[in-house]
């Protein structure tokens, strides 16, 4: 990394092309990724600098085999996932969950079917508090 470079929590769209491969596909060459690429294909000094930066970013590591590496991902797919969201939520909705909800349904992104049917399997996965289940009472009971 670049002297005086604050590692970015997020990654960029092409180091996101990176981590997706390790995750889908595990440990990989980066002639390995190259392959996987769709044309126009990237130069193989391209993908190595980018491993290289998510290496110095602490999300992916590497074994050396001979005179190559084998990069793997360090940081796994629901982490990265967790972290960008609050970046975004943080970054973007002044750290408020329910104006990120809001903007999506303003904007259309999400039905109000589908944001009650959200609703709908939080409340069904939310466990009880007090040791109450959230089982409607029986008066006959």
């Amino acid at each position: 990394m670049k002297p005086g470079r604050k590692p970015s929590e997020l990654l960029t769209e092409k180091e996101m092309v990176i981590m997706t491969m390790l995750w889908d596909h595990g440990p990989m060459f980066v002639r390995e990724m190259l392959a996987l690429y769709p044309e126009p294909k990237p130069h193989v000094n391209t993908v190595s600098t980018l491993v290289r930066i998510l290496e110095e970013k602490g999300r992916v590591a590497h074994e050396t085999f001979g005179s190559t590496h084998r990069y793997y991902a360090l940081t796994a797919r629901e982490e990265m996932r967790d972290r960008s969201l609050r970046q975004v939520i943080s970054n973007y909705f002044n750290n408020s969950y329910k104006s990120a909800v809001s903007a999506l349904v303003q904007e259309e992104k999400i039905s109000l079917d589908e944001l009650k049917e959200i609703i709908r399997m939080v409340e069904s996965s939310t466990p009880a508090s007090d040791g109450e289940n959230n089982q409607p009472s029986d008066p006959e009971k």
